[in-house]
């Protein structure tokens, strides 16, 4: 039987609820079914949510609200989403408390590691300081920009069978301190986490980059994950 992946979207100031196509490609080309999810604060309605899902894929998109991690804007900190900030929040502990396999991408990442009481950077370039690469390419989405190393010890490792590779990267924000309970499974030259893993849940991953866009170009690694996350259910 097909497995159900809710897949979190985007919600504009005008209404629209939105998601990029290649978060849909990226389940079905694997066999799963795509459920988009409304941003919605109730929290009966989110346990209903979560009950006709298998597997929790939580999109890219803008910035987080800082008061979520106990600090104040940054001045250089982007549009956010209030009611998106809510909704995920609760969703991702509800599925963490679960074991419900999750695959969280770029913004997705951070509002994990937040959810579950780890912070982040507002913005890499004001608050680290050393040299940093270029983490927002100006480049395609289905171009690889930079590489990232992968720790040879983690579930990540044993996914993609390789210890450095190339990846898109499209992000100012990125995870600081990790939560409790997760672990580094790559991260870039300059010191940038670019996944993590959950240590006592089946398939808990945040990834900084963009692996749905990669797709397009049969990607091994971006494969290989995807994969992973749709047999893991």
């Amino acid at each position: 039987m097909k497995k159900m992946i809710g897949i979190t979207s985007n919600l504009r100031h005008d209404g629209v609820l939105t998601t990029s196509q290649d978060n849909i490609t990226a389940i079905t080309k694997f066999g799963g079914v795509p459920v988009v999810l409304p941003n919605i604060s109730d929290e009966k309605s989110i346990d209903k949510l979560i009950d006709s899902i298998d597997g929790l894929l939580v999109t890219g998109g803008g910035d987080i609200d800082p008061t979520l991690f106990g600090e104040e804007p940054h001045p250089d900190l982007g549009e956010i989403n209030p009611e998106r900030d809510v909704f995920e929040m609760i969703l991702i502990k509800k599925c963490l408390d679960r074991n419900i396999p999750i695959l969280a991408i770029c913004r997705g990442c951070q509002i994990l590691n937040i959810a579950a009481g780890g912070d982040m950077y507002q913005d890499i370039y004001a608050q680290t300081f050393h040299q940093l690469l270029q983490h927002s390419q100006r480049a395609p989405r289905t171009h690889t920009s930079h590489f990232v190393e992968v720790a040879e010890d983690s579930l990540f490792h044993q996914i993609v069978q390789s210890s450095k590779f190339k990846v898109n990267s499209y992000h100012h924000q990125a995870v600081r301190d990790l939560a409790d309970g997760f672990k580094v499974s790559a991260k870039s030259s300059d010191g940038i986490i670019e996944a993590f893993e959950s240590e006592h849940h089946k398939f808990v991953f945040g990834i900084q980059w963009h692996p749905e866009n990669l797709l397009q170009t049969d990607d091994i690694n971006s494969v290989k994950l995807f994969k992973a996350f749709i047999e893991s259910l």
